[in-house]
Order: structure tokens, then C-alpha cells, then sequence
């Protein structure tokens, strides 16, 4: 190449790059220049248009704030509605069972009009299936014999309006009380295992407290510990006082102490449990025998010895009577479980063969459902 045309070239392009180096660096120095005067006059004017540079804020707090609002009580809970009161027991309520079981026989004595031979067969055996007992039933029905052929009788529904007032005429007229004279007065309870004989003597013991008595529970069943657990439940939930023995001790001494208690502390009654072996143990009832010497021998005076029976056995209630009278003397019956029975005539059963007035019953598991005994209210339950 000519050196004369390299030279233009280096040259031209010196001057070219010192051209743009120049303009470069002028550009990087120059910083514009701000008024501070008009600085001052800009923040002046964004102050004044701020809405809230002249508001309190403590005020705008207050403004804003919402007035909480005013608590509400509680709803009172509704009080819960009381129990309805039991309704009595009553005989009519609680026989269905045992009025069940004579019913067909009876219903076949007024469909069929006048009396013939089936109506006394018939008769005789609704007796017999409510449990009257053979010999009771027979006994009635010559009565009633006797008597619908004396007034001409012979109508099957005024046949049986004669039974039923020969059973009331049999029933009744006993003393159905029991017995007080002693201080205090003693009620012994025997029968044999099973019966509700300590459920009974915890019944009465809550209708006695109820009416005002001082009443002293002796549970003289020393060979069943469950008696005596069962006894002391009920004098808790009675309000009674209670005696009681170790397990296996002596019955007679248990019931002696509790009527030294009583005699110490001005009670009215001592209800005394009883041992409830089988009735076929001899020694069962030279126990009960020796139980009633003992609670006479100190202050008390034994004024009722009430056999507890369970409807539900029937007849083998009666055989439980003549034992345990010729043992223990009684004066009266409670008939439990009558209410689940249809084998209610054990009541006739029981008067007509022994003597001994039934005086209380059970119709139901409550304390109230142990009833005294009524021959009329009974037989009206039984036919109707």
C-alpha cells in the first residue's frame, strides 16, 4: 500500500476516536442544576394538599372507634321438670297374671247361662288354676252350692257373685294390723332363702321412718353375707338404724343386741332378719325357735312373727307355713312377687287351712308397692 494513503488513514481515525471520547465524557460531567427555591415551593404544595396534615389523629381514633356491644346475660337453664309420682299399686293393676288364668273358665260360666254340672267343674277349675288349692276350692263351691240352691240361684254371672262373696266372707274379718306393745316392740321376718324377706323388712322399714318412727333394722341373717349388705342399704336409704354381726356369728345374740339398742334409745320397732335355710332342716327351725326366746329375754317384746312367702311357689308356700308355724308362731304372712304371680289363691290357701291372716303384700319392686292386704279390693282383682 502507499505509504502517503496509510498515514490519511491512521490519522482519520485518531480524530474520529478522539471526537467520540470527547462527547462521551461531557455527557457524564453534566448534572442538571435544581433550584432550591423551587424545591422549598414543591413541598409547600404537596403539604397543603394532604388531607390528613391538620387532622388529630387522636380524635380521627376516637371517631372511628365502635362502641362495643352490651353483653347479653345468659338464657337461665329451665329447671328440670320433677318426676311424675308413681302411681299407687294397686290390687286391679297389678293381678293380670293370676286374673289371665281364670278368665277362659270364667267367661265359659256366664256364656253359658244357667248353671249346670260343667258350671261348678268349670268353676272349680279356675280356682284351682289360681292357685286356691283343691281342698279350698271345694270347700267354697259346697258353700256357694248350698246357697245359690237355697235362693234359686242359677244364673252363671250371679254363681259367680256368690264365689266371689263366700272368698270376701273368708278373707275377711281378720286384724291385719300389726302388732305393737313392747318397748320396743319386736317383728320378727322368717321364710326361707329367696322369698324378699330382707327386701320386705327394708319396705317397711321406709314406710315406718316415713311416718315418723325410730325404727332399729337387726340382721340376724348372719349365714348369707349378702343379707347383711342388702339390710344396711336399706337402713341407709330408710334413715333406720342398723345392728349387725360378723359373719357366722350367733343370730340370736345380733337380734338381742339390737333390741338393747333400741331399748337404750327410745326406738319404736325392731324389724329382725332372719337365717332362711330350706324349711326341711330341722335345725333351721330350732334356730327361729331360740331367736324369739333371746329378743324376749331383755326389754323387747315380740309382737309379730310374719312368714314371708313367695306367690310365685304356690302351694309349696302352704307347706312353707305349716313348718315354719309349728317353729316360730306365727301371726301373720306377707305374700311377696304377687304382682308376676298367677298363683295369687295361695291368699285363700293359707287362711283356709292355717288361720294366719295374709297382712301385707308386694305388687311391684318399689318401696310403695308393699300394700296391706284388702279380701275385697283382692277378689274384685281377681274375677273382674
Amino acid at each position: 500500500m502507499d505509504p502517503v494513503l496509510l498515514v490519511v488513514i491512521i490519522v482519520a481515525v485518531l480524530l474520529v476516536g478522539g471526537v467520540g471520547a470527547f462527547f462521551l465524557r461531557s455527557g457524564r460531567d453534566h448534572v442538571p442544576t435544581i433550584d432550591p427555591a423551587s424545591t422549598d415551593a414543591a413541598d409547600r404544595a404537596i403539604d397543603s394538599a394532604d388531607p390528613t396534615s391538620d387532622v388529630d389523629v387522636a380524635q380521627v381514633d376516637d371517631e372511628m372507634a365502635v362502641d362495643p356491644e352490651p353483653e347479653t346475660e345468659p338464657e337461665p337453664e329451665p329447671e328440670p321438670e320433677p318426676e311424675p309420682e308413681p302411681e299407687p299399686a294397686t290390687f286391679r293393676s297389678r293381678l293380670g297374671k293370676a286374673r289371665s288364668a281364670m278368665s277362659g273358665y270364667l267367661s265359659s260360666v256366664v256364656g253359658r247361662g244357667d248353671a249346670n254340672a260343667e258350671t261348678w267343674d268349670e268353676l272349680e277349675e279356675a280356682l284351682v288354676r289360681a292357685d286356691v288349692g283343691v281342698a279350698a276350692s271345694m270347700e267354697i263351691l259346697d258353700a256357694v252350692r248350698t246357697r245359690a240352691e237355697a235362693e234359686k240361684v242359677t244364673d252363671g254371672s250371679a254363681i259367680i257373685d256368690l264365689v266371689k262373696g263366700e272368698m270376701k266372707t273368708r278373707l275377711g274379718g281378720q286384724d291385719l294390723s300389726l302388732a305393737e306393745g313392747g318397748d320396743p316392740s319386736v317383728w320378727l321376718f322368717v321364710g326361707v332363702n329367696g322369698v324378699g324377706k330382707t327386701t320386705t323388712i327394708g319396705k317397711i322399714a321406709t314406710r315406718e321412718v316415713a311416718e315418723g318412727r325410730n325404727i332399729v333394722l337387726a340382721a340376724g341373717d348372719t349365714f348369707r353375707a349378702a343379707a347383711a349388705e342388702q339390710l344396711t342399704m336399706w337402713a341407709d336409704r330408710s334413715g333406720a338404724a342398723i345392728i349387725r354381726g360378723g359373719e357366722g356369728a350367733d343370730p340370736s345374740s345380733v337380734i338381742f343386741d339390737a333390741v338393747e339398742h333400741a331399748a337404750a334409745n327410745g326406738a319404736d320397732v325392731v324389724l329382725a332378719d332372719t337365717a332362711g335355710r330350706l324349711h326341711t332342716k330341722t335345725n333351721l327351725m330350732n334356730e327361729l325357735a331360740k331367736v324369739r326366746r333371746v329378743a324376749e329375754k331383755g326389754a323387747g317384746t315380740v309382737t309379730e312373727t310374719l312368714l314371708v312367702i313367695d306367690a310365685t311357689t304356690g302351694q309349696n308356700g302352704l307347706i312353707q307355713a305349716r313348718e315354719f308355724t309349728q317353729a316360730a308362731d306365727l301371726t301373720g304372712v306377707v305374700l311377696t312377687k304377687l304382682d308376676g304371680s298367677a298363683k295369687g289363691g295361695i291368699v285363700v290357701a293359707v287362711q283356709n287351712e292355717l288361720g294366719i291372716p295374709v297382712k301385707l303384700v308386694g305388687l311391684g319392686e318399689g318401696a310403695h308397692d308393699l300394700i296391706p292386704f284388702d279380701a275385697n279390693e283382692f277378689v274384685d282383682a281377681l274375677f273382674e
